[in-house]
């Protein structure tokens, strides 16, 4: 059985050792001439118009991070959907009662004001 994987296992090894070794082969062959504009942060060949530092809102990370559990949500739908005459009612009915608890926390989100960017 192990066999069977021994090609996958070579291949892997044959890419890391490709990564590793470009990297140090890099470090240690590569030109070494650093200058300002070499180490300036790269900003889509426009200069820096404010400081590296600046802070984000936190509603920018709320509403990421309630798009990415609302998003992952709403995968759980996909195999639903293709098992839907399977399942039955019994199917039907956990479903429903899914979407409701979903719906049940966007209204909440929603209420709370963490969909609203002006204030």
């Amino acid at each position: 059985m192990l066999e069977n994987y021994l090609p996958v296992m070579v291949l892997i090894g044959i890419a890391f050792a490709f990564a590793i070794g470009s990297v140090v082969m890099s470090r240690l062959i590569g030109q070494k001439k650093p200058s300002a504009v070499k180490l300036a942060p790269y900003e889509c060949g426009m200069p820096l118009l404010s400081s590296v530092q600046e802070r984000f809102s936190i509603k920018f990370y709320i509403v990421a991070m309630l798009f990415i559990l609302f998003d992952i949500e709403a995968v759980f739908l996909y195999p639903w959907a293709i098992m839907f005459k399977r399942l039955g009612i019994f199917g039907f009915i956990e479903m429903g009662v899914f979407i409701v608890i979903l719906l049940v926390g966007f209204i909440y989100v929603w209420k709370k004001g963490a969909l609203e960017w002006e204030e």
